[in-house]
């Protein structure tokens, strides 16, 4: 019903647009876009499930904001009105809307717009492009490009999943999750990463990677597409487009002689344009040095110069949430992930390893979805292991209904290491009282992060 009208409206006019309606607004993807128009002097309005740090921020900034679905809580004279997957179909303001023949669009429908009247750069990839997305961003800004951009996390430079810029160039990030990039029309793009993921969407890793090459063919003739060289990627129908390589030690751009120095991660950049050596970078693991040379190689191609890149690289402070550093002391050190897949999981321990490589390592991790747990369950024991102790919570299972025989103890049962424990929320924080922290991490994408403050708080009271 809902995906008949997104073709109707895709030549709507923004500069039409005077009023906006928000149907989970405060989404990650969805506020940046809310903020987008905000910025614009269009009146927005929104509704959210609970009110969250975001949404207050929201209100905070003029957007008019209520948490009950009640069609009589929406304003007259609605322009559009913009709604996340997430939002379960009888929801019943998306139903006044839809049976009211309002223009009704999915957020990756209105981004596909707005990159379709601007210079666009899309970062794909089912992990990394949020991190990719955010040094871009910084780069571009430092060398005064001032580029608008969407991201999917809260970048600690801006302290804003939206960056505001009056520059010729959108940074957006490209989001493989319901097909949602291939509304975007960019004139260059990077792919990062194309593991299996929401095979509840895809039903298979080949159906993705499909969707990968779709998205591939979404790049203006003439533009440039920068792929990571671990993936395969078919050249059939992108003749149009030229393909380059980054990564570390191969490819037409990428990083080489990564070390550590006094606790920072340094490397060399090597590339067709300019080579650049002795990079700091304060974001610690290879995963973050392979983003960060993904996102040099489209700034070099935007003409920032290697000083640019490297006092931008020296001054990025990450995402919330991604490998954040919540509490550090002489006796522990605590750090926050978003990381619930497999792969993301692996890269973030073993960033606390380099980092660490001589301290007690403790985890605990809440599995998101309990489709993701039963397709990724041995890959998640495996991650896990690489813990000196696991914590492991139950299942968040955000949009979905329990599967019949999915649990956190699938992933538990597994375990090689004989320092687990299966923990709830209510008695996590007394498991960890008992427990003998020395490095510990928060890993996964539910509502983990709920106990960021009571555990800093508890660590910084010891």
């Amino acid at each position: 019903m809902i995906y008949k009208y997104f073709e109707k409206y895709m030549t709507l006019n923004l500069q039409d647009i005077h009023k906006a309606y928000f149907i989970g607004v405060g989404g990650i993807g969805m506020s940046a876009l809310a903020r987008y128009f905000n910025s614009r002097g269009v009146a927005v309005f929104g509704y959210d499930k609970t009110a969250t740090k975001l949404t207050k921020k929201l209100v905070d900034e003029g957007i008019k904001i209520h948490y009950q679905d009640d069609v009589d809580q929406i304003p007259e004279g609605i322009d559009i009105v913009v709604y996340t997957p997430a939002i379960p179909k009888e929801h019943k303001e998306l139903n006044y809307f839809l049976e009211n023949n309002f223009p009704v669009m999915k957020r990756a429908a209105v981004l596909g717009l707005i990159s379709k009247r601007m210079r666009t750069i899309g970062v794909a990839g089912t992990h990394g492009k949020t991190t990719t997305s955010s040094i871009l961003t910084h780069l571009l800004q430092t060398a005064k490009l001032d580029s608008t951009s969407f991201l999917g996390g809260i970048a600690q430079n801006y302290e804003s999943n939206y960056v505001n810029g009056k520059g010729e160039w959108v940074i957006a990030e490209a989001d493989e999750f319901d097909r949602s990039f291939l509304h975007l029309h960019p004139e260059m793009a990077i792919i990062m990463s194309m593991d299996a993921d929401h095979l509840d969407i895809y039903g298979d890793e080949k159906s993705i990677k499909n969707s990968f090459h779709a998205f591939a063919g979404k790049v203006k003739a003439g533009g440039k597409l920068f792929l990571n060289t671990k993936l395969q990627l078919d050249k059939s129908g992108l003749e149009a487009i030229q393909i380059l390589t980054f990564g570390i030690d191969a490819g037409d751009y990428r990083a080489e002689n990564i070390r550590v120095k006094n606790g920072v991660f340094m490397f060399d950049f090597k590339s067709p344009v300019e080579n650049i050596n002795d990079i700091k970078f304060l974001l610690p693991g290879r995963h973050n040095v392979e983003n960060a040379t993904a996102a040099i190689s489209i700034a070099q191609q935007l003409g920032v110069n290697a000083e640019a890149i490297k006092k931008a690289l020296v001054s990025f402070k990450g995402i919330k949430r991604r490998f954040e550093i919540i509490y550090r002391s002489n006796d522990v050190v605590y750090i926050d992930d978003y990381a619930h897949h497999p792969t993301e999981l692996t890269a973030a321990i073993q960033a606390a390893r380099e980092l660490f490589p001589t301290r007690k390592i403790s985890g605990i991790f809440q599995p998101h979805l309990y489709s993701r747990t039963q397709d990724f369950a041995d890959g998640f024991a495996q991650a896990l292991d690489l813990l000196d102790e696991i914590f492991l919570m139950d299942i968040y299972p955000a949009r979905e209904l329990p599967i019949e025989g999915v649990s956190s103890k699938l992933i538990f049962d597994q375990l090689k290491n004989p320092n687990k424990f299966l923990v709830s929320k209510n008695n996590l924080m007394q498991q960890l009282k008992q427990a003998n922290l020395d490095v510990l991490l928060t890993l996964g994408a539910g509502d983990v992060d709920r106990f960021v403050h009571p555990i800093k708080n508890m660590l910084a009271d010891d």
